[in-house]
C-alpha cells in the first residue's frame, strides 16, 4: 500500500503482456522462451515512463515541504528530467534542469529534439551544462541562488534515485506480481536497464519483501558491474531503513555490464537490432539509451542459454521513447 504522502499522476496498473512474435523470434531448436512486458512506458504521464512513479513520492513530499521549484539534474536527453519538467507543471511548481552535454559526438538532434524539446514544452528552465562540469556543485549554486530569490527549491537527484523515490518500485514490484497471479504464472527473471539505481533497487526490496523466487537482472547502462551493484544494494538498504526493516539482509544485485558498449547514451550494434526486433514484432517502441540496451541484454541472455527456454522471462519496459527523435541517423540507414 503506498503512504498517504503521495500525489496520483501515474495511469496505474500498467499493462502486463506476453510478447509471443519476439519470444517466437528468439526461440531456438523448436524451443521458444516466455518473454512478458511490464509497460512502464504506458504510465500514461508526459509521455511516459518509469520516473513518474518516483515523482508520485518526491513531489508530494516537495509540497509537504512547502516547495515553489524543483531542481533536477541529468544527461540532455534524459527521461526523469522531461518528467520532472511535466510532473511541476502539473503541481504549480516552477522546474530548473540542469542538464549536462555528457554524450559526444551526437547530431544536433540529440540538443534540440526529443526530451529536450518537450522540456521547454513542459516550461522548465534549462541551465545546460559543459562536458566534464560538476553537476553537483551547479546544483548546489543553483539552490543557493534560488533561495537568495525568495524560492523554496526542493531537489531531486538524478532519475529520481534515493530511498524515498525508489520505494515507488517496491509497489510497482507487487502491482506485477499481483497481476501474474491473477494469470496463474510463475515470473522467474525480471531483466531492466540499470541506470542511476532506484528501479532495480525498488525491484529488489520487493522480491524481499514477497519472498519471491526471482532473479532480478540489471542490465547497466553506463557504470560498471562493481559500481552500479555498490549504488543499487546501497538504496535497497536505504529503503529497508524507511520501512524499518534488518537492513542485516544480504542484497546482491545482479548486474550486466556488457550492453554499455562506448558509453552511457552511444548506441551499439545489438541495441539497435533490439529496438528494431522488438518494434518490428510486437509494434512497441524501446528507447536508445535505457530500454534498448536492457532488451539487447536479454536477448544476449536468451541466446546464450544463461535463461533456459522453459522459464518465464518478465522485461521491465521504464520508457524513454522520445529519446528515438535524437537519435534519427543511427536508425535512418
Amino acid at each position: 500500500m503506498k503512504p498517504r504522502d503521495t500525489i496520483s499522476l501515474a495511469s496505474l496498473p500498467t499493462p502486463f503482456e506476453p510478447l509471443p512474435r519476439l519470444s517466437q523470434a528468439l526461440g531456438r531448436d523448436g524451443r521458444v522462451p516466455s518473454i512478458w512486458i511490464k509497460r512502464d512506458d504506458c504510465t500514461g504521464f508526459a509521455g511516459g515512463g518509469n520516473k513518474v512513479r518516483k515523482l508520485e513520492y518526491l513531489v508530494a513530499d516537495a509540497l509537504r515541504e512547502g516547495a515553489d521549484v524543483l531542481v533536477t539534474m541529468g544527461a540532455l536527453q534524459s527521461n526523469h528530467a522531461r518528467q520532472t519538467a511535466a510532473a511541476a507543471a502539473r503541481s504549480g511548481l516552477g522546474c530548473v534542469l540542469l542538464l549536462a552535454d555528457t554524450v559526444a559526438a551526437r547530431a544536433d538532434s540529440y540538443r534540440s529534439n526529443g526530451n529536450m524539446l518537450l522540456d521547454r514544452i513542459f516550461g522548465a528552465e534549462l541551465r545546460l551544462l559543459a562536458p566534464g562540469a560538476d553537476a553537483m556543485a551547479a546544483a548546489e549554486e543553483i539552490l543557493a541562488q534560488l533561495v537568495a530569490q525568495g524560492r523554496r527549491p526542493y531537489f531531486i537527484p538524478v532519475g529520481g534515485s534515493n530511498a524515498l523515490g525508489s520505494l515507488a518500485y517496491r509497489d510497482a514490484l507487487a502491482e506485477l506480481a499481483a497481476q501474474a497471479g491473477v494469470l496463474d504464472l510463475k515470473v522467474e527473471h525480471i531483466v531492466l536497464p540499470t541506470g542511476s539505481g532506484g528501479t532495480h533497487a525498488g525491484i529488489l526490496a520487493g522480491v524481499s519483501q514477497l519472498g519471491l523466487p526471482c532473479r532480478v537482472h540489471g542490465i547497466s547502462v553506463s557504470r560498471s558491474r562493481e559500481q552500479a551493484s555498490e549504488i543499487v544494494s546501497g538504496l535497497v538498504r536505504e529503503i529497508f531503513a524507511i520501512e524499518g526493516r534488518d537492513g542485516s539482509e544480504a542484497i546482491e544485485p545482479q548486474i550486466d555490464e556488457a550492453q554499455i558498449g562506448p558509453g552511457y547514451g552511444q548506441p551499439t550494434a545489438a541495441m539497435v537490432e533490439a529496438v528494431e526486433l522488438t518494434a518490428r514484432s510486437e509494434g512497441i517502441l524501446l528507447d536508445p539509451v535505457y530500454t534498448g540496451k536492457a532488451m539487447a541484454g536479454l536477448m544476449a541472455l536468451v541466446r546464450s542459454g544463461a535463461i533456459a527456454p522453459e522459464e518465464t522471462i518478465v522485461f521491465w519496459h521504464t520508457g524513454g521513447a522520445p529519446g528515438l527523435f535524437a537519435y534519427p541517423e543511427v536508425f535512418n540507414r
